[in-house]
């Protein structure tokens, strides 16, 4: 695990977009393509922002959602909204290229399903994501992987739907899709976060995001996420 302790929150990002962009160009020179999963928070739409500045081929990425809340079209609510204001309409990425998690489906067991073909047609099967990008609760939940959720004992599907959390329910990727990422990149930022931070480092698998373990993972955190 490599961890990297930078000042505050905009060093995170940029440095966080940084990396991203490395590992977009060493992913599409190896293989022609780079598929990027990306989660939601503050700091990760700095770090989309800094993104959208760097230099990417954007017609070889391919973006998924790691997780996102069952929530309208357009509700300030969803990751999505968030992303596209941040970094699509930043950049030169072709529609079929972006690939919504479907939340607005009524039967949500299906439309995760249908959500697991799609990363398998795009990234092989079984699918394997070249990176994945994560943040961290202080709660010690990272995805939509939150402490107590049956979610946490899923081993064998891709994607699954979660119980409510905090007034939605959520579909999220879970830890067999994690697991088999090439990269995964924590990105933390704020206080708050210390505790959970600290566990994450021990490996101490008391919290969700602890349980994450992937081939390579990187930690990006700012001076008081480092306590």
């Amino acid at each position: 695990m490599q961890v990297d302790i930078l000042a505050n929150d905009d060093a995170v990002a940029e440095s966080a977009a940084r990396f991203i962009a490395a590992q977009a160009a060493a992913a599409i020179a190896a293989r022609g393509r780079f598929t990027l999963a990306v989660s939601g928070g503050r700091t990760p739409w700095q770090m989309l922002r800094a993104l959208a500045s760097e230099s990417v081929d954007w017609t070889n990425v391919h973006v998924f959602q790691v997780d996102e809340r069952v929530a309208p079209p357009g509700d300030p609510d969803r990751n999505l909204t968030h992303i596209r204001d941040s970094l699509l309409t930043r950049v030169a990425i072709p529609r079929a290229n972006v690939h919504p998690m479907p939340v607005e489906a009524t039967d949500l067991a299906d439309a995760a399903a249908r959500y697991a073909q799609t990363l398998a047609t795009i990234a092989g099967t079984p699918p394997m994501l070249d990176l994945v990008h994560l943040g961290l609760g202080a709660d010690g939940h990272t995805a939509s992987l939150v402490p107590g959720d049956p979610v946490l004992e899923e081993n064998f599907l891709d994607v699954s739907v979660t119980q409510p959390y905090l007034g939605h329910r959520r579909m999220t990727l879970t830890y067999p899709v994690l697991d088999r990422a090439r990269c995964v990149l924590f990105v933390v930022t704020g206080s708050e976060k210390v505790g959970a931070l600290r566990l994450l480092r021990a490996g101490d698998r008391h919290i969700p995001a602890a349980r994450v373990t992937g081939e390579r993972t990187t930690i990006i955190a700012d001076a008081a996420a480092a306590g």
